[in-house]
């Protein structure tokens, strides 16, 4: 959501059966990552299936004020004329990321081995989250850093003019530290190495192979991976096509679970296995879901899911498969809150420093549904089969997950359930609103303005 938006709260209510094929949007993580990686090969990449979100956006903004080129063509691709690595040019005024933390944190890490100045901010959601995780280790690489108390945005960085490889421990599962020390990584001479206790998505690696980056990942004797990049390459230009993301499938795919009699579709999905942690969690509960025409595209496993109605059973959620899907925690509460028994999600700490504190968030917006929960400190209990369900407001506290998931809600809810924003959607997916409209779903409000 943008600086000075207007909030549209958006109610959905009970639907018959959702029926349907639909595909998703492109995925997030493969779009902001694409943009990047062409900003900073020579030549000309081509991008299908780019995600057209807020966040997303943000980044092709980014990429074009340190010199890259990036239009749309009219069938409806991208193509990013980039300037290579060690070339980028210092942008001429702030760079404003809104809401995308993936967006900033990567490019803090692309620019903090390039010696030029530049200054980030974003939404009052974003100036709230973390930026110490991936600040510290460009520090150790030589970048200088100005930033608010606990490091938060508005920061300004001065890349280092002589950035010095490091080893790197991630101190807590996270993709974007990863990526951000992987980044500053193909500007300092020699090798960086990144060690990762816990596996997390392994986009970064995968497409900077592709990209032409000299690149390995082993596992060490405690079984942690251990990822070694050789500085500065030169990066060759690519053709990519962006599959649908998972973690906008998840709402459709949660929503055909809960709502009786539905099925449903969704092509053309990424299956990275570290990703794939929510339908992995889901099948334990009980879902009738099978994937389709399983195939190979630009180095990535993509598939369809058909989603059937589902009596579903609360199970624990093994702490270990978090990093995997983070992000659908939200919607997994919601799919919990019509499973028999209670459903026990520990290890979700992380939750609390994404776009809000989520797990307060959705704890909140299940009691102000009359669902009983319990939330720790690093873990949520969700127990299903309340009585009646629905009826209430659910403060978003500018996050598009958290509005989403609450949504998918009010589609098997006794009462309908309302959003106080639904404008936040459009940080990653804007036809979402849409999206349900076809498959059956009603979902009122400002619709225009939130799809």
């Amino acid at each position: 959501m943008s600086h000075g938006s207007t909030p549209h709260p958006l109610t959905a209510g009970q639907a018959g059966p959702l029926a349907g094929t639909i595909r998703v949007p492109g995925d997030k993580s493969i779009s902001h990552r694409a943009l990047m990686f062409g900003a900073l090969a020579v030549g000309r990449t081509t991008v299908t299936g780019l995600l057209e979100s807020e966040d997303v956006l943000a980044t092709a903004n980014a990429m074009r004020a340190v010199g890259a080129t990036i239009e749309k063509q009219a069938d409806g691709s991208y193509t990013v004329d980039g300037i290579g690595l060690g070339s980028l040019l210092e942008p001429e005024s702030v760079i404003d990321f809104g809401n995308a933390g993936t967006g900033v944190r990567l490019t803090m890490g692309i620019l903090g081995t390039h010696d030029i100045a530049a200054t980030f901010v974003g939404d009052a959601s974003l100036s709230k989250r973390p930026m110490g995780r991936v600040l510290d280790p460009l520090r150790d690489m030589g970048t200088n850093v100005i930033a608010r108390t606990g490091d938060r945005l508005p920061a300004s960085i001065r890349g280092a003019r002589q950035p010095l490889p490091i080893t790197y421990r991630v101190p807590v599962p996270s993709a974007q530290v990863k990526s951000a020390v992987l980044l500053a990584g193909l500007n300092a001479p020699g090798e960086t190495t990144v060690i990762e206790p816990i596996a997390t998505r392994d986009h970064t690696e995968k497409m900077l192979a592709g990209f032409g980056a000299e690149i390995s990942v082993t596992l060490n004797e405690a079984g942690e991976r251990v990822i070694k990049l050789k500085g500065q390459p030169e990066l060759k230009p690519q053709d990519l096509e962006v599959p649908g993301d998972p973690s906008s499938a998840a709402f459709p795919i949660v929503a055909a679970l809960i709502v009786p009699g539905s099925d449903v579709t969704v092509e053309n999905i990424l299956l990275n296995e570290h990703r794939t942690g929510l339908i992995t969690t889901l099948i334990e509960m009980g879902a009738d879901i099978t994937i389709l025409n399983e195939r190979n595209s630009g180095g990535e496993q993509v598939g369809d899911i058909h989603v059937r109605h589902s009596k579903l059973k609360g199970v624990t959620v093994p702490p270990n498969r978090a990093p995997s899907m983070i992000d659908e925690y939200p919607v997994l509460a919601v799919a919990a809150a019509f499973a028999a028994g209670d459903t026990h999600m520990p290890g979700v700490e992380e939750l609390r420093v994404k776009e809000s504190d989520r797990l307060a968030a959705v704890a909140r917006g299940l009691e102000a549904n009359g669902i009983p929960c319990i939330e720790a400190e690093d873990a949520l209990t969700v127990t299903g089969g309340a009585k009646s369900i629905g009826g209430g407001t659910v403060v978003t506290h500018l996050d598009h997950r958290i509005a989403m998931s609450f949504l998918v809600l009010g589609l098997a809810s006794d009462k309908p359930v309302t959003v106080d924003d639904g404008a936040v959607i459009a940080t990653s997916f804007p036809t979402f609103t849409s999206l349900f409209a076809d498959l059956g779903a009603t979902i009122s409000g400002s619709e225009s303005e939130a799809a």
